[in-house]
């Protein structure tokens, strides 16, 4: 079965435990969810699988050829000690990649859109970037070159990446001796916030001993609630900014810098660095938590049922895209693609009553 059907058959999971969740949070009197946010970040998910069908093939490509021709032992995929070794090896490595993605700028252009809602719920967990392929298959090439197998490879990516649904939520507190070694509700809240104390932290997919290991652990604090969000909102419910906005304003800063080495820079020095010169031609307000309020476009009725409709058609043509992709000819498979795309830019759209869709683009030079 291919990964991305398995994708499918978990999705009526996942609407059922957001619902869940919902239901949970209203008898508590705990609303953690948002129409527009909702719909934004499970829409960003859709575009980031229907990318992934695409780019897939290039990703798992270059791990087989390397496998292929550089693996020192090739392991059999019939030991369970090679899948146990694998996905912790697995999980190590998407530490480092995720610790990348917060302290590089190209990696963080990336990595950004799962850290853009000002919630934190089930439904964050699907917000997922449509540009991680670009280099994050750098990171797990040595599994290929220690002799993991690609189906192995395949599989332990893709439950890492299942076990990280369920600690998106408000509503579990801490579990005691579960989060001393496991990625947590309470660890991954922390790693969602914007706080000075909790900033960068807790990045392990799994298991959160890698954060005590490597020195970014921080615990979550009864005395200081998580906010969150990201230092520069996204002010936007369009999915294609929310994938583009950093490159952006990387680009942006690129090309005003004088000198070549600020140029180069730009993209390696942690998210916020900016060249001296072009920091003063292009001034930015300091951050300061809680000076720029939510934003929340307020929807009329026809407007949400716009949306709620367009959003049904996206969802519904994503299942049969990535159900049948491994089926489609190249032209049917970016035909439907490009529909996705078009259907998600519409709710986007229709969220911000026709507002201009990218409200925080930089200043023009």
């Amino acid at each position: 079965m291919q990964d991305a059907q398995v994708i499918v058959l978990a999705t009526p999971v996942f609407f059922l435990l957001i619902a869940i969740e919902v239901l949970v949070g209203w008898r508590r009197g705990q609303l953690t969810y948002a129409w527009s946010d909702t719909l934004n970040s499970i829409g960003l998910g859709m575009m980031s699988q229907v990318i992934g069908v695409f780019t897939r093939l290039f990703t798992l490509g270059i791990y087989q050829w390397v496998y292929a021709h550089a693996a020192l032992l090739p392991l059999s995929a019939g030991s369970p000690a090679v899948w146990l070794g694998a996905l912790l090896a697995y999980d190590f490595l998407y530490y480092w990649l995720h610790r990348a993605g917060h302290t590089v700028g190209l990696f963080w252009a990336a990595h950004v859109v799962h850290h853009q809602s000002e919630e934190y719920n089930l439904s964050t967990a699907l917000r997922q970037t449509g540009s991680g392929w670009l280099a994050g298959w750098l990171f797990y090439l040595p599994m290929a070159v220690v002799g993991v197998p690609p189906v192995v490879f395949a599989v332990v990516a893709l439950i890492d990446l299942l076990y990280q649904f369920w600690v998106h939520t408000r509503l579990v507190g801490r579990l005691g001796w579960f989060d001393r070694w496991f990625c947590a509700p309470s660890n991954h809240r922390v790693h969602h916030a914007v706080d000075d104390l909790y900033l960068d932290r807790n990045y392990g997919g799994i298991l959160v001993v890698w954060d005590r290991l490597f020195g970014s652990f921080q615990p979550e604090l009864e005395a200081l609630p998580c906010h969150y969000g990201t230092r520069s909102p996204l002010r936007s419910w369009n999915p294609v900014w929310a994938n583009l906005e950093v490159y952006a304003a990387l680009w942006h800063d690129c090309r005003h810098a004088a000198g070549w080495g600020d140029k180069l820079r730009v993209w390696f020095k942690p998210p916020g660095w900016r060249p001296a010169d072009v920091a003063r031609r292009f001034p930015k307000p300091p951050f300061v938590l809680g000076a720029v309020p939510r934003y929340a476009p307020t929807l009329s009725p026809a407007r949400r049922k716009a949306t709620g409709a367009a959003f049904l058609a996206a969802i519904t043509l994503t299942s049969i895209v990535l159900w049948n992709a491994h089926r489609l000819a190249p032209l049917q498979l970016a035909g439907a693609a490009a529909g996705v795309l078009a259907l998600l830019w519409g709710v986007g759209w229709l969220s911000e009553r026709g507002e201009a869709a990218a409200p925080a683009a930089l200043p023009a030079a």
